[in-house]
């Protein structure tokens, strides 16, 4: 296979390129500026930007599949217009240029986060609605609308496949990410107290394989969920300090105290320029559905997450030996 990866030196990006040479394939990583994350690696480099259409077509010129991987991740509503200038215009440039190179497959990542998890207390699998502006966060309202777009060009005739990561975590995190910052802050007992809730926490490592298990093995059109399991943040800080051998936190903040206080610390991080660890849409996915099923990736192209101890282990070595994690 010949493939070539938008966002390649993305926390995902750098993972699947590692999968894909591991597995004998040609992997062209369309750059823009940083390429620490692909150092040492037998890819080829290309600069492009999803943003910018000619510079896609030339990338995708002589490939045979596309992992559509770029993405701008934000909780911060003012970061709405730049979310949907890449997530959304950004797709529909890179379905523009795979019709033009006659690229054979694309595989896009779109989230968790497009659909809508209500109810919460039955199991939320591919058959989910869309979520909307009601309820989503600028950035999985921006996922929903990008995932439509694909959507249409497969009606249209363009053979791809979607996929919808839950929330990943692992290795070879080099900016490093949202989710890695604030498992290694869990890690080191620095969290003051947690707040009630959780996520369903996937490793980015079986992220990667499950896309390149879809691009070989899933059928046309398919919709499939990548998760892994759900696990409180109470839970998730006792598994990072049992690694790391740090005291967990022991206080729990009430949820309705933290969504009165989430707009005070977003506007105070707003003008200091730090990233809100909680704002209240991150709050509200806190509370989101907890029976998230990858069974449809499972069947379609045996796709198996790994125990999530080890994924924390994992994360938080390589953050120790990289100089970015605790004690590091």
């Amino acid at each position: 296979m010949k493939a070539a990866i938008t966002g390649a030196t993305g926390h995902v990006g750098v993972n699947l390129a590692r999968v894909l040479l591991a597995r004998g394939h040609h992997a062209r990583a369309i750059v823009r500026r940083d390429v620490q994350g692909l150092e040492g690696l037998d890819v080829e480099r290309v600069q492009g930007d999803v943003r910018d259409p000619a510079s896609l077509a030339r990338a995708f010129r002589g490939v045979e599949v596309v992992f559509h991987v770029a993405a701008r991740i934000s909780i911060v509503r003012s970061d709405r217009r730049k979310v949907a200038e890449t997530n959304i215009d950004g797709t529909r440039n890179v379905l523009a240029a795979c019709r033009e190179a006659g690229v054979r497959r694309l595989v896009h990542f779109s989230s968790i986060e497009a659909l809508d998890g209500r109810p919460l207390d039955t199991r939320m699998d591919e058959e989910r609605p869309f979520v909307d502006g009601t309820v989503g966060s600028p950035y999985a309202v921006a996922k929903a609308h990008g995932e439509q777009e694909v959507r249409r060009a497969i009606e249209e005739g363009l053979d791809a496949v979607i996929l919808n990561p839950t929330a990943i975590v692992g290795p070879f995190d080099f900016k490093p990410s949202f989710l890695g910052k604030a498992v290694m802050a869990l890690g080191s007992g620095s969290f003051p107290m947690l707040v009630d809730g959780g996520f369903d926490w996937v490793d980015v490592r079986d992220v990667a394989e499950g896309a390149v298990a879809a691009a070989e093995r899933a059928p046309r059109g398919g919709r499939f969920i990548l998760g892994g399991r759900w696990a409180s943040m109470v839970e998730l800080a006792t598994l990072a300090c049992e690694v790391t051998g740090a005291r967990p936190p022991r206080l729990m903040c009430p949820y309705g105290l933290a969504m009165a206080f989430a707009p005070v610390s977003t506007g105070f991080c707003r003008l200091t320029g730090a990233t809100p660890l909680f704002t209240t849409y991150s709050l509200r996915v806190l509370k989101g559905n907890r029976n998230v099923s990858h069974d449809r990736a499972s069947r379609a192209f045996g796709y198996a997450p790994r125990d999530l101890r080890e994924t924390l282990r994992d994360t938080i070595a390589w953050f120790r030996r990289n100089g970015n994690g605790t004690g590091g």
